[in-house]
């Protein structure tokens, strides 16, 4: 099932473009790698997929529906989700189990099915034992990872992530990595990362989104299937 699409997509900041007529397609039941170098509009690609900015010419849509007809749920969890206030007075737990409210009333009580997938997050990230640790005192690694855990505890049928690995020692990446393929192949849920070590994560991929440099300085984007179009940096 297509999930997202763009369609000659041009798109930029102060009347400059930094992407242009390019063309993607995700379907469900994908893990897929976006990559390249710092300034290459990698996020911007991840936000346009999303709906968060708007083309300034061509398409880009995300299905209202998984594939089986219900509401999809998304999980998006940024880059600079890491910068917390310090004060945040949430514990760890209180955090994560608030996504289970994500999509439906705040007023439905938690049951112990809700308590169990909570659980199951925290732990499949590696934080369950600082469960009642408030958030401010987290590291940003470890907020990194309790976001992604509230994206799981959610249930997301696509999961975006920005660098999620950002901070993580080598076992903790290849753990993770492992986490994201088990979602995908055994959850049938789709995965969108941002990633700089492409040669750790390739093994579990699905397809590669690459931003390449040209000769002329502009960008062009690469993929096994089904992207096309070129990216020019800003400034």
């Amino acid at each position: 099932m297509l999930l997202a699409s763009m369609k000659d997509v041009t798109f930029g900041y102060s009347d400059v473009p930094c992407l242009e007529n390019a063309n993607i397609d995700v379907y469900s039941g994908e893990f897929v790698a976006v990559t390249g170098p710092n300034g290459a509009s990698k996020t911007t690609l991840l936000k346009l997929l999303l709906g968060l900015l708007k083309p300034w010419k061509g398409s880009a849509k995300l299905s209202a529906r998984n594939e089986a007809g219900e509401k999809l749920r998304v999980g998006y969890v940024p880059q600079q989700i890491a910068a917390f206030n310090g004060g945040f007075p949430s514990t760890v737990l209180e955090l994560v189990r608030s996504g289970r409210h994500a999509g439906g009333s705040w007023l439905r009580r938690l049951r112990q099915h809700d308590s169990e997938l909570t659980e199951q997050a925290l732990r499949q990230v590696g934080m369950w034992e600082l469960r009642n640790r408030k958030i401010g005192e987290l590291s940003g690694g470890q907020k990194q990872r309790i976001c992604i855990a509230r994206a799981l505890a959610q249930e997301t049928d696509l999961l975006v992530l920005d660098e999620p690995t950002t901070g993580m020692d080598q076992d903790s990446r290849f753990g993770f990595y492992e986490l994201m393929h088990h979602q995908v192949k055994e959850h049938g849920r789709t995965v969108i990362m941002i990633t700089h070590g492409l040669s750790e994560v390739s093994p579990y991929l699905d397809r590669i989104i690459e931003l390449e440099r040209k000769e002329d300085g502009g960008w062009k984007c690469c993929t096994t299937t089904s992207c096309s179009g070129h990216f020019v940096p800003v400034g």
